[in-house]
């Protein structure tokens, strides 16, 4: 049939007494079996190594750990005998394309002066909120804090400061040793931002500090339903803060009476 310049290499479904003409169809018009792995955004890189590395499909080691913040988190797809090097190198690739083309839009009076700070306030972002609508007010009340020369007082950065790439392997809370302990990541104790990312930051999240939400509030807290209160003024702050800690006082009263 004069094919033979048009077969495709790849992973096929071949039906149970299909004819060597069906065969051929397959090979030439059927598109070959795509896998995927989907790394989700705020992952950390010893996350996503871990996660490529429990893949059943991909093959090959990963030798080293990516920088923090290099990686792109989204959902990736390959074809069988695909490397987990091949995967790692892709989504290098993929961030460096996307932090091009973000850095190349984002306003022009942000306290971050490089694309690395901007992923690096980016990982923040990402690690306090999950809620895709607050990711611009989040960063907003960051960029006020900058611009004013206050400390950022985020929590995720006092646990990647101690626990590294395995900070958010599971869920953890802070003591108050924790939070006094020294800690070049500790955003109580140090002024500006950490000397690296703390996660990979996702598209939205690096977009929400290029464009953040023109606002005064410089302040959020928990507000028990995973979102945020945020506040302009201390005292206000303060009230949230009496709020949320009677909300999770009664929350935990309820559950011991269980």
């Amino acid at each position: 049939n004069n094919s033979q310049d048009d077969l495709k290499s790849g992973e096929y479904v071949i039906p149970q007494h299909a004819s060597m003409h069906e065969l051929m169809h397959i090979l030439v018009e059927v598109k070959a079996i795509l896998h995927q792995v989907t790394i989700p955004e705020g992952y950390t890189s010893e996350q996503i190594v871990a996660k490529l590395r429990e893949h059943p499909i991909l093959v090959g080691e990963i030798t080293e750990v990516p920088a923090e913040g290099t990686l792109l988190p989204e959902t990736y797809s390959f074809d069988r005998g695909a490397t987990r090097s091949q995967v790692i190198d892709r989504m290098r690739r993929a961030q460096e394309r996307v932090l091009e083309e973000i850095w190349g839009r984002r306003n022009d009076d942000l306290p971050v002066t490089t694309p690395q700070e901007l992923v690096v306030l980016a990982s923040i972002v990402e690690k306090e909120t999950g809620k895709a609508d607050e990711r611009p007010r989040v960063a907003g009340v960051f960029i006020n804090r900058l611009k004013k020369g206050m400390r950022l007082q985020s929590d995720p950065t006092i646990l990647y400061g101690l626990y590294g790439g395995k900070a958010f392997f599971e869920p953890r809370s802070i003591t108050r040793s924790e939070l006094n302990a020294p800690n070049s990541y500790n955003t109580y104790q140090i002024n500006g931002l950490p000397p690296t990312a703390i996660a990979n930051p996702g598209r939205a999240a690096l977009d929400a500090v290029a464009n953040p939400s023109r606002t005064d509030e410089l302040f959020f807290v928990a507000d028990g339903t995973g979102g945020h209160i945020f506040a302009a003024s201390l005292d206000e702050h303060n009230s949230n803060v009496a709020k949320w800690r009677q909300l999770d006082k009664q929350r935990h009263d309820r559950s011991a009476a269980a």
